[in-house]
């Protein structure tokens, strides 16, 4: 009789598993690893949300600009940069992993370049100034969303193929709550840190510090059984990506995804403007940074395994529950600033409005890529993945001009605004099927 190992006992008792293991979608050589596969996808997943939080432009970097003196249009642009460009090029990226009958190597080589990116920004930081720096950071930026393309779609057919239905959600949520408790952490060192005065050199390190956790990342993920899959012949990718381009058009279900999905970004776009009125209303004290991120961090911890519980059952009402809780926190901060004055002045009211925005946003992440993985398989999941992140990169680049009407409309205008888009995507995300 096969002994039972720990990997299996831990990923039963965390499943609610029985006598036999549920695998819907994946065939019986693949169920057999499925719990070593599990916790693989969990520990590389947790460190690489460990380095984008360390890294994060929302926060990290873009304080990291404003201390090397770059220009403000440049650090305005960091966001959209990050978010458009791994999405940009992935309808053409996975006709090229469409050819490879096993895709973790392409999700390895994506981590790799994804290292070598942040470092790079790394030593810029720590040895250029000014406008010089600041391009250089773009320059690096691009890279590694570039190289984050090629694991986005490697990384969701990998899940798709090794992990089975009902437990996909299950380990985003334990993944978004274990690198939650390590973002903790972090956040309490730099609040500890701001005490001595940080300086260039302490976020420089950061910096170090993050890239690496894609490299081990990287390392982990070799390990992954991924068993050969379904392949296509290497056609022309750019044909390829218009034929595809076509299922917006042909799928009324997706259409109506890529809808929502692009209505529920303002629970990402909102972020920054919380942190905007920080600066603006406190100042841009060190401490106010790890704050954000203890709050960030706070959020996945509570949220993530619920949320994951909850996509399992239905993905499409996870994402509608959060796009409401994210519109109504960014409608009751508009009321607050505009017309509550001794309000814009506590230091209470901004970490604890970005934790519950966290909260929503880890919902609003969960939901769509648990609803993307669930709701087609093998090659034809590959090109829902591509196409609809393709959209949303050019999206992204419109309405990162946002950021220039802030010299207009007021901060909590623009997040009145995103929050009214906010309850629109609720309100398409519910009328989705349901696809668990």
């Amino acid at each position: 009789m096969k002994p039972i190992r720990w990997t299996e006992k831990l990923y039963d008792y965390l499943n609610n598993e029985e006598d036999a293991r549920i695998c819907k979608d994946i065939d019986e050589s693949a169920c057999q690893n499925t719990p070593k596969n599990y916790f693989l996808i969990m520990l590389s997943n947790t460190l690489t949300k460990l380095g984008d939080t360390l890294s994060n432009p929302k926060t990290v970097l873009a304080w990291v600009m404003s201390y090397v003196n770059a220009p403000i249009y440049l650090i305005s642009f960091i966001v959209p940069i990050r978010e458009s460009g791994s999405m940009l090029p992935q309808i053409v990226i996975a006709s090229y992993i469409r050819t490879k009958e096993k895709r973790k190597w392409v999700y390895v080589l994506g981590a790799i370049l994804q290292f070598a990116s942040i470092a790079a920004i790394g030593f810029v930081s720590l040895y250029t100034q000014g406008a010089t720096a600041g391009w250089l950071i773009i320059l690096f930026l691009v890279t590694f969303s570039l190289s984050r393309g090629l694991c986005s779609v490697a990384s969701k057919d990998v899940l798709g193929k090794t992990i089975p239905k009902t437990r996909r959600g299950k380990l985003k949520g334990y993944t978004v709550a274990v690198s939650g408790i390590l973002v903790l952490l972090a956040g309490l060192y730099m609040v500890y840190q701001s005490k001595s005065d940080a300086s260039i050199t302490f976020y420089s390190y950061t910096l170090f510090f993050a890239s690496t956790m894609w490299l081990i990342s990287a390392v982990i993920y070799m390990g992954v059984q991924e068993f050969p899959g379904e392949t296509s012949g290497g056609r022309n990718g750019w044909k390829e990506a218009m034929e595809r381009i076509y299922l917006v058009r042909s799928d009324k279900n997706f259409r109506r995804f890529i809808i929502a999905r692009s209505l529920l970004l303002c629970s990402a776009l909102t972020a920054p403007f919380y942190v905007i009125l920080a600066q603006t209303y406190l100042g841009k004290e060190g401490f106010l940074l790890g704050l954000f991120i203890i709050a960030n961090g706070l959020a996945s911890i509570l949220s993530a395994p619920v949320w994951g519980r909850m996509a399992d059952v239905s993905s499409k009402n996870v994402m509608t529950f959060a796009a409401i809780i994210a519109a109504l926190m960014g409608i009751a901060m508009f009321v607050l600033i505009s017309f509550v004055p001794n309000a814009k002045n506590a230091y209470w009211l901004y970490p604890v409005a970005f934790f519950i925005l966290g909260i929503a946003h880890s919902g609003v992440r969960l939901g769509r890529k648990t609803y993307i993985v669930d709701i087609a398989n093998g090659n034809k999941r590959t090109d829902y993945v591509a196409v609809s992140n393709t959209i949303i990169g050019f999206i992204l680049l419109i309405t990162g001009g946002i950021s220039a009407a802030a010299a207009i409309i007021s901060t909590e205008g623009i997040i009145l605004v995103l929050s009214l888009f906010g309850l629109a995507g609720a309100y398409v995300s519910y009328q989705l099927p349901n696809v668990e």
